[in-house]
């Protein structure tokens, strides 16, 4: 009798706890690995943009340590109308349905950055969300559906993020100041 309770209570208990690295779907990984910067990867694929792309004077770079933690530095201008700078990461569109969080383990430098992404190449408009950061390590969880449309920094009258599809992801820095910045950056994946 007792091993028949004990039984059906863990049986209901696991319809209401999930089990941390086991998926809701048996066919989905519980984690999908977006880019791990380390020695293999590297920093390929990636690239810097800043405001010099629309007369700006910002300048950031992205490097690599020897532990393999990528760093995106530099210094942002108002000067010229300018006023941000990024690194962004292309990859052909993937099928990420099921997926609810992007997962970015980061140590920042106190300062606000933006995480944005694409559902599809060469999209119309971009999907934002602002984050603070620390001076510790931490992984900042942001939920997909809290991703906000926009075009060249204007809000969009569209549905947030669907979260179906992903092929671009991004750091941004732009908070209306001149500032230097760093962020290490050591993974980016989804959950």
């Amino acid at each position: 009798m007792k091993i028949q309770f004990v039984t059906r209570v863990l049986c209901l208990l696991s319809l209401f706890m999930a089990i941390p690295g086991q998926a809701a779907d048996e066919n989905q990984p519980a984690r999908l690995m977006i880019y791990d910067f380390n020695a293999e990867t590297g920093l390929g694929g990636w690239q810097v943009e800043d405001d010099v792309v629309m007369g700006g004077v910002s300048s950031g770079k992205l490097t690599m340590r020897d532990d393999g933690v990528a760093v995106f530095s530099g210094e942002v201008s108002l000067d010229n109308n300018g006023g941000f700078s990024s690194i962004q990461y292309f990859f052909d569109p993937i099928d990420i349905d099921g997926y609810e969080t992007a997962c970015l383990k980061v140590k920042g430098d106190g300062r606000a950055y933006q995480f944005i992404v694409e559902a599809e190449s060469r999209a119309r408009h971009y999907y934002s969300y602002r984050f603070s950061t620390g001076t510790e390590w931490d992984i900042i969880r942001i939920p997909l559906a809290e991703l906000e449309p926009y075009r060249r920094g204007d809000r969009m009258e569209l549905p947030n993020f669907p979260g179906k599809t992903l092929a671009q992801v991004r750091f941004l820095i732009g908070n209306a100041v001149a500032e230097a910045f760093q962020l290490e950056i050591d993974a980016i994946w989804l959950e």
